[in-house]
């Protein structure tokens, strides 16, 4: 009885997080004025159009024959609206609006999959929701799982991209958080050598994680000092004023090509108005809010930390900054033991943009570094490798593996955006070091 019980509630909380996750992405394509759905923010990434139809796609493609036994009924659109795209090599997409479907076609191909899925849904038994089928290495439960932080990443990466649309291609839905605060003192922690656990362990039942987060291991990690607050607008402000974007010395060569050709000479979310810097918030533009977390690519982080004699953390150091304790124990969170709330930090998609790094106090880790969960991810020296004993999800192989290339780096923490089921101390996102429109900053370390 106990155990029909548990799968009761699994079903049911399951399915009431998916019907969060697809309300929070609905809500977010109300942002847009109507005609906005074939624009391009972010040149790399598809039109906008496009991930109308990925994320139901997305969970069609992955339960409707595995689970629900369902045929397809528009293939086409199946194929065409499946994978996103990644280009690391300077390529950009070319398409042209006429290549897509209408708005309509896409809206009704959403509400078919979704009366399809939820129906299919509605006829498993409480035991499918726990139990592996004949053959299969996943259940129902972990399908649900991949689906719904799947969208809710994508509500993330669709704020960003939204976040570079101009202004009048969006419809307000201001949240601020008004905090008036000191400023901060900028200054660095003292870490004493200490033991990370990175990952998590096939053996936490219960417990999901993407492929890349198994196996779980411990690093033993040297003694470092870690900036207590992210680098902050002001602070790269000096680093800008400096020079640092016109001195080569500061830079990989990789990065300085790539600075060069492309012209970048700032931020993207600064904008230079006269003799001013602005702030292109979510929904305005504002004067550069000093005290802000500063939000830049892996290559600009990378070029400030050498400019300031310091480097980015690695993912083992910043894993013992924000879970470790001087006695030697660890944290599932940088606070503690309890679940995420808005007290802690700016996350769970409490505002459209950052707030000052020294906001939240009660978030602070057991060595008091703060602003580690929230209010931006951090960048991290680590390439985004497997862990020892890495296996692919059978049912999406390439979710992860794709991506270990040498290309791509590891981002710890989350953003104002960040749902807060992916503030699991295990969860690792991923982006190219050039790549600047993501909600990430970072702060320095040194030995």
């Amino acid at each position: 009885m106990r155990v029909a019980q548990e799968e009761l509630v699994v079903r049911r909380e399951l399915l009431e997080r998916l019907s969060e996750a697809r309300e929070r992405s609905d809500d977010l394509f109300r942002v847009l004025v109507p005609d906005s759905f074939y624009e391009r923010p972010i040149p790399e990434r598809h039109r906008i159009i496009f991930y109308l139809g990925h994320l139901e796609a997305f969970d069609w493609n992955l339960l409707h024959e595995r689970i629900l036994s369902l045929k397809a009924f528009h293939p086409e659109f199946d194929q065409l609206f499946a994978f996103g795209i990644d280009p690391v090599d300077g390529g950009l997409p070319s398409d042209q609006p006429s290549e897509w479907p209408s708005v309509g076609d896409a809206r009704d191909y959403v509400n078919r999959i979704r009366a399809s899925i939820d129906a299919g849904l509605a006829k498993l038994t409480d035991a499918d929701w726990t139990s592996r089928s004949a053959g299969a290495d996943f259940a129902a439960s972990t399908l649900l799982n991949v689906a719904i932080e799947h969208r809710l990443m994508h509500a993330e990466t669709l704020a960003y991209m939204f976040h570079q649309l101009p202004l009048d291609r969006k419809i307000s839905k201001v949240r601020k958080l008004e905090l008036v605060l000191p400023p901060i003192v900028p200054g660095m922690i003292e870490i004493p050598a200490g033991r990370a656990t990175l990952g998590l362990s096939s053996r936490e039942q219960n417990a999901f994680g993407w492929d890349n987060e198994y196996e779980g291991h411990i690093v033993d990690v040297p003694a470092f000092a870690i900036d207590k607050y992210k680098v902050t607008n002001r602070q790269y402000l000096d680093f800008v004023d400096a020079g640092g974007y016109d001195n080569s010395a500061f830079w990989e060569d990789a990065d300085w090509k790539w600075r060069a050709s492309q012209d970048i000479r700032h931020p993207a979310f600064w904008k230079r108005s006269g003799e001013r810097w602005l702030y292109r918030s979510m929904f305005d533009e504002i004067a550069l809010p000093l005290d802000w977390p500063v939000y830049v690519s892996q290559a600009e982080a990378s070029a400030y930390a050498r400019w300031a004699e310091t480097s980015l953390p690695s993912e083992a150091q910043w894993h013992r900054a924000a879970y470790g304790t001087p006695e030697g124990g660890e944290r599932p969170f940088p606070w503690g033991d309890a679940l995420p709330s808005h007290r802690k930090g700016n996350f769970d998609f409490q505002s459209w943009d950052p707030t000052p790094v020294g906001a939240f106090p009660d978030g602070q880790s057991a060595f008091g570094v703060a602003d580690l969960l929230g209010n931006g991810w951090e960048w991290t020296a680590s390439r985004f490798e497997p862990f020892s004993g890495f296996k692919p999800f059978s049912f999406y192989p390439g979710y992860s593996a794709n991506f270990f290339d040498g290309k791509h780096y590891v981002i710890k923490g989350g953003s104002a955006r960040t749902a807060a089921c992916m503030l699991r101390r295990s969860f690792r996102n991923w982006f190219q070091p050039h790549y600047q429109y993501v909600y990430a900053g970072f702060r320095c370390v040194s030995k």
